[in-house]
C-alpha cells in the first residue's frame, strides 16, 4: 500500500445569491447612517438579502447543484457534506443534513463547522485530509450565511456591513502539483469576545429577557476586529506561500474575505499585488461571512480572472477570532 497522499483540487465551483438587493440609499431610511459614511468607511454599497422564508440550507442548496453541476459530479458521488456557517437553520440537525437531504447525496456524511468568516478555508483544510488520505473521494465544502436574520436594524455600526449568501466547491484528486498546495488555520480566543452573538447558547439561553435586549444579534468592536484583520491578513497570507514551496513574487491572485475595502488593500499592498489582481465584490455583496471567500472565487474564476496554473491565495478571518489561508494552483 503506498504512503503517497493524493493531489487536492477543486473539481467545480458555483454560488447563489439571493434576489432581494438592499442598497446603502435604502438602508438610509432604516438606521441614522448615510451612503457616503458606509462607502468612505467600508466599500460596501449595497447587500443581497434572504426573504423570510429563506434559510441557510436554501442558499447552501443552490450553490452546491451548481458546483456540482460544474464539477460534473453526480449527488450520489458525494462522500462528505461540509457546511461552513455561523447562521445555521437550527442547532441542530445540521444544516448540512438539510442539504445532504435536498440535493439527495444519500451516500454523505454531513456535518458543520463553525469558524466564522475563516469557514470556507477551515472546511477546505479539513476536506483536503480526508481526499490525501484516499479516505474519500469527493467532498462538497459550502459556505453559507443568512447574515440578515441575525442582525440589529438598529445597530448602525453592524446592520450596514452584512449579506446573505452561499459559495460551494467539490474537492477531490486532481494532478500531482496542481490544487491545493497549502493551507494555514489559526485562532485566538482571547479575541472572542470584540465579534459574537450571545445569547441562543447553552451560556444565555433564549428568553424573553434575552430577546428583548437583543443578545441574539451581532455584536461587534469594530476598531478591534480592524486592527486584528490588518495584521492577520498579511501574516497569514505569508504563512500559506511559504508552507506551498512557492513565493511572492509567483503569486498570481488574492481572493480574500470581503469586509472592508480598506483591510483588503492594506493586504494587497503587502502582498505586492496590484488591485486588480485582487478580487473585490464586497461593494455589491457586503460581508458574507463563511460565503464570502467562496461567492469571490466562483466569480473570479467565471469571469476569466483566474486560468488554469495560476497561484491564488485565498485569505480570510472572523470570529473566534479565527483566521486561514491556502494557496490553490488553479486545476480546472
Amino acid at each position: 500500500m503506498s504512503n503517497k497522499l493524493n493531489a487536492v483540487g477543486i473539481l467545480g465551483i458555483g454560488s447563489y445569491l439571493p434576489e432581494k438587493i438592499l442598497t446603502n440609499q435604502e438602508i438610509e431610511k432604516i438606521v441614522d447612517t448615510t451612503n457616503e459614511w458606509i462607502v468612505t468607511r467600508t466599500g460596501i454599497g449595497a447587500r443581497h438579502i434572504a426573504d423570510e422564508n429563506m434559510a441557510a440550507s436554501d442558499l447552501a442548496t443552490e450553490a452546491a447543484k451548481k458546483a456540482l453541476k460544474d464539477a460534473n459530479t453526480l449527488p450520489e458521488e458525494i462522500d462528505l457534506i461540509i457546511v461552513a456557517t455561523v447562521t445555521p437553520d437550527m442547532h441542530f440537525p445540521s444544516t448540512a443534513c438539510i442539504v445532504q437531504m435536498n440535493i439527495g447525496a444519500k451516500n454523505a456524511a454531513a456535518f458543520d463547522l463553525g469558524a466564522g468568516c475563516s469557514g470556507f478555508i477551515y472546511g477546505l483544510t479539513v476536506a483536503k485530509q480526508f481526499i490525501e488520505t484516499g479516505m474519500y473521494k469527493k467532498i462538497l465544502v459550502i459556505g453559507a450565511e443568512a447574515l440578515s436574520k441575525v442582525l440589529d436594524w438598529t445597530d448602525r455600526n453592524t446592520c450596514v456591513l452584512f449579506g446573505d449568501g452561499a459559495g460551494a466547491a467539490v474537492v477531490g484528486p486532481t494532478d500531482e502539483g496542481m490544487g491545493i498546495l497549502s493551507t494555514y488555520m489559526g485562532a485566538d480566543g482571547e479575541g472572542g469576545k470584540f465579534l459574537t452573538i450571545p445569547g441562543g447558547g447553552s451560556r444565555i439561553p433564549a428568553t424573553l429577557e434575552s430577546v428583548k435586549n437583543k443578545l441574539h444579534t451581532i455584536k461587534m468592536d469594530g476598531s478591534e476586529v480592524f486592527k486584528f484583520a490588518v495584521r492577520i491578513m498579511n501574516r497569514a497570507s505569508q504563512e500559506a506561500i511559504d508552507r506551498s514551496g512557492y513565493s511572492l513574487e509567483d503569486i498570481n491572485y488574492l481572493v480574500p474575505h470581503q469586509a472592508n475595502i480598506r483591510i483588503i488593500e492594506a493586504a494587497a499592498k503587502k502582498l505586492k499585488l496590484p488591485m486588480d489582481k485582487v478580487h473585490v465584490n464586497l461593494n455589491r455583496f457586503g460581508n458574507m461571512s463563511a460565503a464570502s471567500i467562496p461567492v469571490a472565487l466562483d466569480e473570479a474564476v467565471r469571469q476569466g480572472k483566474i486560468k488554469k496554473g495560476d497561484l491564488v491565495v485565498m485569505v480570510g478571518f472572523g470570529a473566534g477570532l479565527t483566521w486561514g489561508s491556502s494557496v490553490i494552483k488553479w486545476n480546472k
